[in-house]
């Protein structure tokens, strides 16, 4: 049966020692995550995962949810007490705002526990997952009655929350949304339509569910600049806050999907029910995209949680299976053959995996601590500079960690041979879980085009500028370390390939915006490898300054993460260049033959 176990020692590597987020103790919320709290709650966090969470991911993924004749949700047995478990814990608000009931502390320290719950069961942390989501969305949009009728009952778990965005004739293109919100003449609206693909749509794990849903008000203008967002409780909510009678909202069926199965995704059916709009008329995207974002770097999360845990039995399987002898001799001379750890290619599979999760680990931290500086600090153009850089690597984050991951878990199951194919041993499940990453909240095509298409050149390129900055500053002050030079030379090599790309599509995307379409996953991936590589250069300085100090302890630690490093710059960053030659290969031939030709 599948194993995890949560990665507190290098979560706490990067926090204390690459990051130091002591430095951040003048933001609200750090001051409180001192050290020791911080080993505290991840230890505690990792405690719940490893032991709650994760023994029923398999049987969670077996059973599936089921829809009742009366249109409810049975959720796989166990996770309605889990969920009472880690809400009760405080866990939904380990980041939320003490004002209605949540701890707050910082959001990096959620984004580590959303990786760890991600990986011990993908299905049941959605649950918790999107009511965050829908909980960022009412806090910063939402009105202090808003406010205080749902975000304490959400916060402490007895509510949930989802978005409804999609509908059956559309998915990102949300210009085409149908359903529609007609005003009751008392401050609420009707809301009316048929919603796809929602997430812990309905379950039985919460009293209530609050819905936040995309409708259009009764003569709005056409596409997204008529789209409002209402706050739909699935059950009437009494004036003392009590639950009421269902609201005129049904799940109509659930998705026979590929993976996620203990999560409910639902066919959402809204006949009349009340809803009040949340921020302004025809400003419904506004709001949304809190959510969205979050979801996104949520998303994100998943793909690396996925990779992660399926590295993890994969190297747990390679020490154990025996097959072959190693080529330069047997290893276990006492044995019919030697554990296939021993082979290059099993070795270069796994230890691809490994540079993969460590410095993707370290991209989700060093972007979450922006994330915490965008909305806490007070100093403006701190603020400013963390949002620009949220806005340029939130699709990278998303498309090239989910990419990857999906493909890490493909490999993690090679690594069993016939094995990974069966069902028991559940690599296949970390598969089937992870490829649903690539595709919602913005598939990664569509996340690559955003990429290129509105952040790269926002505000006169600001954001990107800033990127080759950071990390050619990085370079110059530590051009002359001897130990760092093998890592330094190929980021230097690969960040120049980022700025020719860069370059290439000034040149030659706006006379011809397929270039720029052609070129942009291409371009996600590459800069995606350049943020990799400088986390690995930044891991890694600490690593040499760690192990020249003594390393207290942590001497293989230490060397492990060095070796680490090099094999990604070595085996990793060099696809650098072929992203690169694809991009200024232009869209000539992408876009040569007609649709019959296909």
């Amino acid at each position: 049966m599948p194993v995890y176990k949560a990665p507190v020692e290098d979560t706490l590597f990067l926090l204390n020692d690459v990051f130091n987020i002591e430095r951040y103790n003048n933001l609200p919320g750090f001051a409180d995550a001192t050290p020791d709290v911080v080993e505290a709650v991840l230890a505690e966090g990792a405690k719940v995962c490893e032991e709650i969470l994760q023994p029923l991911n398999y049987s969670g993924d077996q059973e599936g949810c089921t829809r009742n004749a009366d249109g409810s949700v049975t959720t796989p047995r166990g996770f309605k007490a889990a969920y009472e478990t880690y809400a009760g814990a405080g866990w939904i608000g380990l980041a939320m705002d003490p004002e209605y009931g949540g701890q707050g502390l910082p959001y990096t320290l959620g984004a580590v526990m959303n990786e760890f719950a991600s990986s011990a069961n993908m299905a049941f942390a959605m649950y918790p997952g999107l009511t965050m989501g829908a909980i960022a969305a009412l806090y910063v949009h939402g009105s202090d009655e808003q406010k205080r009728t749902y975000l304490p009952k959400m916060i402490e778990g007895e509510w949930s929350g989802t978005m409804n965005l999609t509908e059956p004739h559309c998915g990102t293109d949300l210009g085409l949304i149908k359903t529609k919100a007609v005003p009751n003449g008392d401050g609420s609206y009707a809301i009316t339509g048929t919603k796809i693909f929602i997430s812990a749509g309905e379950q039985d794990i919460t009293r209530n569910i609050i819905h936040l849903v995309l409708a259009r008000i009764e003569g709005a203008p056409a596409g997204v600049k008529g789209i409002s967002l209402f706050v739909v409780p699935r059950n009437a909510i009494g004036e003392d806050g009590s639950v009421g009678e269902n609201n005129h909202v049904s799940c109509g069926s659930i998705e026979h999907k590929m993976g996620i199965h203990g999560n409910s995704t639902c066919v959402m059916n809204y006949d009349g029910a009340k809803g009040w709009l949340i921020g302004a008329e025809n400003k419904g995207l506004n709001a949304m995209f809190v959510m969205m974002n979050e979801a996104r770097l949520g998303v994100a999360i998943q793909g690396l949680a996925q990779s992660e845990v399926a590295y993890q039995n994969a190297v747990v399987y390679a020490k154990d299976r025996i097959q072959g002898r190693a080529l330069t001799g047997a290893k276990s001379p006492d044995k019919a053959a030697d554990p296939i750890i021993v082979h290059p290619d099993v070795r270069r599979t796994l230890m691809s995996i490994k540079a993969f999760n460590e410095a993707a680990r370290a991209f989700v931290i060093w972007n979450a601590i922006k994330s915490d500086i965008s909305h806490r600090s007070s100093d403006a153009a701190e603020r400013q500079a963390a949002d620009d850089q949220l806005g340029l690597m939130t699709p990278v984050l998303k498309g090239v960690l989910t990419d990857t991951g999906f493909d890490n878990a493909v490999k993690a199951q090679q690594m069993f041979g016939g094995h990974g194919y069966i069902a028991e041993t559940g690599v296949e499940q970390f598969v089937r879980d992870a490829r649903i990453a690539m595709i919602y909240e913005g598939a990664n095509g569509v996340q690559a085009m955003d990429l290129v298409g509105r952040k790269l050149g926002r505000d006169g390129g600001r954001a990107i500028m800033a990127f080759f900055n950071e990390v050619a500053g990085f370079l110059k002050d530590n051009a002359e370390d001897e130990g760092l030079k093998p890592l330094l030379g190929p980021l230097q090599l690969s960040l120049g390939h980022l700025q020719q790309a860069t370059m290439w599509f000034m040149n030659n995307a706006l006379a011809k915006p397929d270039n720029a379409g052609a070129g942009a996953s291409d371009y996600m991936h590459l800069l995606g490898l350049v943020s990799l590589g400088y986390m690995w250069v930044k891991m890694a300085k600490v690593a040499q300054d760690k192990l020249k100090a003594g390393a207290n302890g942590a001497t293989e630690r230490m060397n492990t993460k060095l070796v680490t490093a090099r094999f990604f710059m070595e085996r990793s960053l060099p696809e650098t260049a072929a992203h690169l030659a694809r991009i200024t290969s232009g869209a000539d031939s992408t876009m040569a033959l007609s649709a019959e030709q296909f």
